[in-house]
């Protein structure tokens, strides 16, 4: 089978399709299938086992976006299915210059996603859904439902979003859910070398991700604050600056890191937290649940279907956050309830292991190539 795998964002970037797409690429390489990648980047892309063709960020915007979809046919015309995890409009267009059938990895609601992008709305994603709109956004709407209709499948990594996808006019039959999967763990230093490593003294959070208004990071560090616990926040992003004008001295930013070094940051912390306004099934959740270590977090999205509190994590109300700060007193005030949701966290997601997850994606890749 020959596969186009696209992606908006590529390591060194962060976030869950730069974590994603390289790990599918590789899968699928050593199942002997021939892989190609294209995404968009600052700079030339490491090389790997298989072609990265990648479009500079620094094209002016809509000639960018011409060129990726140009990209996107010229690839697509010589592989068998085209799989995507964002850039639909293009991974759209172009797949259906080359008459190549696509498959969609939906991690959110790309209209709401342009159109907050843009300063066109506030709020979550649940109150995007039912609001009254202009034509701008009803323009980025149904371009949205045009491109997942258009797909032969779409994969959500939750049941809350295939509900969406659903609402949007998706059959039922081609939306499956597929969560993230665990993160392949090498061998990890011990604990506590990782946190003198990481100049953890005390009790100690951990974050990682992009710096993002959707994050609300704000309510992460006005809770550690509110305990009395250090924060340590691994990546980069549009909000860097002001979160670093709030914090205190209890917070350090790291910048964007490698995924394996986020690894060993979850591994090192007491609890990793999320504080999140809107979100679907992030990718650090599982990886800091599959190195043992609870999950804080807003129920927003599908975190609720991977976190249950008092098992692996504790939950509170998303934009709650005195709640927050209450959940992270009570978490490092209680050191029965510490030891119970570590001992469950790794449990909690033996079911995501990689080889199980990919092995269903590449079973659908290869009936849609067929």
């Amino acid at each position: 089978m020959k596969v186009l795998v696209i992606s908006g964002i590529w390591p060194p970037d962060v976030g869950g399709p730069a974590s994603h797409a390289p790990d599918v690429a590789g899968y699928l390489t050593g199942r002997g299938h021939h892989v190609e990648v294209l995404t968009t980047a600052a700079a030339p892309p490491a090389q790997q086992a298989y072609p990265v063709h990648w479009v500079s960020r620094s094209i002016p915007k809509g000639a960018i976006h011409v060129r990726t979809g140009l990209d996107v046919a010229r690839l697509a015309r010589r592989a068998d299915v085209v799989y995507t995890t964002g850039m639909f409009g293009r991974s759209a267009g172009g797949a259906a210059l080359a008459r190549t059938p696509y498959v969609i990895k939906l991690t959110a609601d790309p209209a709401f996603e342009r159109a907050r992008r843009r300063g066109m709305v506030g709020g979550d994603v649940e109150q995007f859904q039912g609001a009254h709109v202009g034509p701008a956004i009803r323009a980025l709407r149904v371009a949205r439902d045009a491109e997942l209709r258009g797909a032969a499948h779409v994969f959500t990594p939750s049941s809350w979003l295939r509900e969406l996808a659903i609402r949007w006019g998706v059959a039922a039959d081609r939306v499956t859910v597929l969560p993230n999967p665990a993160p392949p763990l090498p061998v990890l230093p011990p604990r506590d070398r990782l946190r003198a490593d990481f100049g953890m003294d005390g009790p100690t959070l951990a974050f990682a991700g992009r710096l993002t208004a959707q994050k609300s990071l704000e309510v992460a560090i006005g809770a550690a604050a509110a305990a009395d616990v250090s924060l340590v926040i691994a990546g980069d992003g549009d909000e860097r600056a002001r979160l670093e004008g709030i914090a205190g001295s209890n917070v350090r930013f790291l910048g964007a890191q490698p995924r394996e070094r986020v690894v060993e940051l979850f591994h090192a912390a007491d609890a990793s937290i999320l504080s999140s306004s809107w979100e679907n099934f992030p990718h650090t959740v599982v990886e800091a649940l599959a190195v043992g270590t609870p999950v804080l977090a807003t129920t927003t999205g599908g975190v609720a279907e991977v976190v249950t509190d008092g098992v692996n994590g504790l939950l509170v109300p998303s934009g709650d956050a005195d709640a927050l700060a209450a959940a992270v007193r009570r978490y490092f005030g209680d050191s029965e309830l510490r030891e119970r949701l570590r001992a469950g966290a790794a449990s909690s997601v033996a079911e995501y292991a990689p080889e199980r997850v990919f092995a269903r994606l590449e079973e659908t890749l290869l009936g849609v190539a067929r």
